[in-house]
């Protein structure tokens, strides 16, 4: 591989890497806006009493309409499904509901906190997945003792739904869950900690390494935390025929290399750590992330919510106009403009109040949209990459610069896009229970994409949807 500051001391593309700076990056540690935001939260869940209920979308003119759409009429449509199990996705809504399971173990930065206590979480997300992608989400937190508990609860919930959002679910635990689902169920299963961020850092990183003129398998990349989101980051960037060898990957105790004395444990209790250890480092580093990052050409970082986890002179020691994702939330592994300062010429952070914000909510609502548009069978990576790449793609419909190098949720065009091409995917693989084009794909997730906001402008301009007390816009401390 060429050396670093070699091949990219003069950076000729499209947009300089040194043009602009981000204009909402500020210093400041979120502490007294979280703390205001936590407050609203918790007045407003006790106001509405929850995020979600569920609401007709048949006419109902009188009781009598319910001897067809109840009994005795509803069992004609159940001999139908008998005969054909398939049919429960066009006689029934399973074709656009999912269940959003979790045993509450490891929830946002709170940890170990139960199923009740994700409760909240859980609705949120259905929110998200109702009002971004037009999918009717359930929350489900289970109560199990482990993850083979786990695993066959969420089989008997097959019936019920045309895919499943695990959500929040400890580490390593969650890779064993994934998978296991994955090959035993006939619907798709989806971790969103693992691809959904995954996804999102992918569209990312393709963008920023063509800002600076390099390619996934000329850069040296380093990616800080082995949790359930860099894990499946390592395994996309595998796909993408990136040099494995050229990879280094660091847990809390340093490099993953295949002397650490902890190997043994790795490849016990934690086969997809043991696997990085394996095939990253081919340079066989040891030590901590001062010694990863000299010379790297890239920084993925997904791990403790401390702005003192990546230091200025760590990123100086990176090769010219180096990458820096800082995705720990709520507080980033080192503030955007630290991490400029030092020499980075792209930042990207997991928070909405900074420019390129790398957030799972880019990739969830379109790819369930689509997924679940094809009826498909299963959702393996190479779906989550097609949507990856076509989220990267999207940047560019507003224009690929050092701040923007992954739409915002504001860019709504991008991602019916998204939708149809994973469903076209999903129909490539032979995935699909339904065959469509591409640009009725499109077209349908569209149409799926607006009901739900049309839905709520009528609720709330009717008052069946009471307004707010507090105006979570305009309110400040």
């Amino acid at each position: 591989m060429a050396g670093a500051a070699g091949r990219k001391g003069t950076i000729t593309h499209r947009t300089s890497v040194r043009a602009s700076r981000p204009a909402r990056a500020r210093v400041h540690s979120g502490e007294e806006e979280t703390a205001r935001l936590s407050r609203l939260a918790v007045d407003l869940s006790r106001h509405y009493a929850g995020k979600l209920e569920v609401v007709p979308q048949v006419p109902i003119r009188g009781l009598s309409d319910f001897s067809y759409l109840y009994t005795p009429g509803v069992a004609q449509v159940s001999r139908e499904i008998a005969k054909d199990p398939d049919l429960s996705f066009e006689l029934t809504g399973r074709w656009n509901t999912i269940g959003i399971v979790t045993d509450g173990s490891r929830v946002l930065g709170l940890g170990n906190i139960g199923p009740r206590a994700a409760l909240p979480v859980m609705e949120g997300k259905a929110l998200l997945f109702k009002y971004l992608g037009g999918v009717n989400a359930y929350p489900l937190p289970i109560q199990v003792n482990s993850g083979e508990e786990l695993v066959e609860t969420v089989r008997h919930l097959e019936p019920a739904v045309g895919g499943i959002n695990l959500e929040d679910i400890a580490s390593p635990k969650c890779f064993e869950v994934l998978e296991t689902l994955q090959k035993s169920l006939t619907i798709p299963v989806w971790h969103d900690d693992q691809l959904g961020t995954a996804a999102a850092t992918v569209a990312g990183l393709l963008n920023a390494l063509e800002l600076t003129g390099r390619t996934v398998k000329d850069a040296r990349m380093v990616i800080l935390g082995a949790g359930a989101a860099n894990v499946a980051t390592a395994r996309l960037i595998r796909a993408l025929k990136a040099d494995m060898g050229a990879l280094t990957v660091l847990d809390h105790k340093g490099i993953l290399h295949s002397n650490r004395e902890d190997m043994d444990e790795m490849m016990l209790h934690n086969r997809w750590k043991y696997d990085l250890a394996l095939s990253t480092n081919e340079a066989g580093r040891k030590g901590g992330l001062d010694v990863a990052l000299e010379g790297a050409d890239v920084l993925i970082a997904a791990s403790t919510p401390d702005p003192n986890t990546v230091k200025p002179e760590w990123v100086e020691s990176m090769a010219p106009h180096p990458v820096v994702f800082a995705l720990a939330n709520p507080v980033p592994e080192i503030w955007p403009q630290v991490a400029h300062k030092a020499g980075a010429a792209i930042v990207a952070t997991g928070r909405s109040d900074f420019p390129n914000q790398l957030n799972n909510s880019l990739v969830f609502p379109p790819v369930f949209r689509g997924i679940l548009d094809a009826r498909a069978k299963g959702m393996p990576d190479e779906v989550v990459l097609v949507a990856a790449k076509e989220l990267a793609k999207g940047a560019s419909l507003r224009g690929l610069t050092p701040d923007h190098i992954v739409p915002t949720m504001e860019e709504e065009a991008v991602f019916p896009k998204m939708a149809a091409a994973v469903a076209v995917k999903a129909e490539e693989l032979g995935l699909a229970r339904v065959k469509r084009t591409r640009a009725e794909y499109e077209e349908h997730a569209v149409q799926m994409m607006a009901r739900p906001r049309r839905l709520a402008e009528v609720l709330m301009k009717s008052g069946l949807i009471a307004p707010v007390k507090v105006d979570p816009r305009k309110e400040r401390g």
